[in-house]
């Protein structure tokens, strides 16, 4: 009897092993497509290296409306974006506005020295140097940043328009 009782609470502990198994990896299989849904969105090729959570948090903001002063997904501006992915990726606070976040919150870094989360600084206008749009680095010189005309949205370092509106990368190292 002992010993039939032995036999089953083995069998019993060998389907739940397996239960637990086949969970797991049905999960990683979930994870690994929404993961390649994301990537998808953003243009961007897959890399295990990569800041998931900040291409998550990108990915949800894509498509929100430009609204000059907004913080939220009904609109945000450009620093708004920025402030409220950093305070939900990296959870430090950054500066309110573009020029300030350029100050107050980076070490200014060349462009080729560019790592994923870094900020990258323009000057739209093309007249003078003084920051006025803000987005964030992802990786192969593609940002994320905030349209007036199409919201959140990837763009390229290498189109003409922020090739010429280009003024700086900063790394972020002051923070509240």
């Amino acid at each position: 009897m002992i010993r039939k009782l032995n036999s089953i609470l083995r069998l019993l502990f060998l389907l739940t092993a397996i239960t637990a198994f086949y969970n797991c990896s049905s999960t990683r299989k979930l994870e690994n497509r929404n993961n390649k849904h994301i990537y998808k969105k953003l243009g961007l090729e897959e890399n295990k290296k990569d800041n998931l959570k900040l291409y998550k948090e990108a990915a949800s903001w894509l498509g929100v409306p430009h609204r000059e002063g907004g913080m939220d997904k009904n609109g945000v501006d450009c620093s708004g974006l920025v402030l409220n992915i950093y305070k939900t990726v990296y959870n430090k606070t950054l500066e309110r506005t573009s020029r300030s976040q350029c100050q107050t919150n980076c070490k200014r870094i060349d462009k080729t020295k560019l790592q994923e989360g870094d900020l990258v600084f323009f000057n739209t206008r093309l007249k003078g140097n003084k920051v006025n749009h803000v987005g964030i680095y992802l990786k192969d010189n593609k940002f994320l940043h905030t349209s007036s005309s199409k919201g959140v949205m990837v763009s390229s370092l290498d189109e003409n328009f922020f090739i010429k509106a280009w003024l700086c990368g900063g790394r972020v190292v002051n923070y509240k």
